[in-house]
């Protein structure tokens, strides 16, 4: 008990250190599948990937991925399998900011759809890459 008392500081580093090294895992432990804007246009051009945008009408004609699909989040059970015959399809979802696409990750697994990943950050991040925008 001793050795605890006089090395609390070490053991409090030793804990710390432990939790900076498991904190990336917990972070992303809701947006497992999640592709950067880089690993989502080498899925497109190598992979054939499907992209699909799940944002609004008007979030999806004011600007989006080049030849992505638009089937609305509340739409997304119900239409995808009809968009998406294959479901060994490779699909990136995309929505704004990249919640929408993780909820639609979720539901395209569940019909069956397991190469399905979200765009993390969203437009914005597509954006922010300079890559181009789409806009009808």
């Amino acid at each position: 008990m001793s050795f605890f008392i006089e090395n609390w500081i070490l053991i409090a580093v030793a804990f710390t250190a432990g939790a900076m090294l498991v904190w990336p895992a917990v972070a992303a432990g809701g947006r497992a599948g999640t592709l950067n804007a880089a690993q989502a246009v080498q899925r497109m051009n190598h992979d054939k990937a499907v992209v699909v945008d799940v944002c609004e009408p008007g979030e999806f004609a004011a600007g989006h991925v080049k030849g992505a699909k638009n089937l609305p989040l509340g739409e997304l059970e119900a239409k995808l399998p009809g968009v998406v015959k294959n479901k060994a399809m490779p699909i990136v979802m995309v929505c704004a900011s990249g919640a929408r696409a993780n909820r639609a990750v979720a539901i395209a697994r569940k019909l069956g759809y397991a190469d399905a990943q979200s765009l993390s950050g969203g437009m914005g991040a597509w954006r922010a890459a300079n890559l181009p925008v789409e806009k009808d």
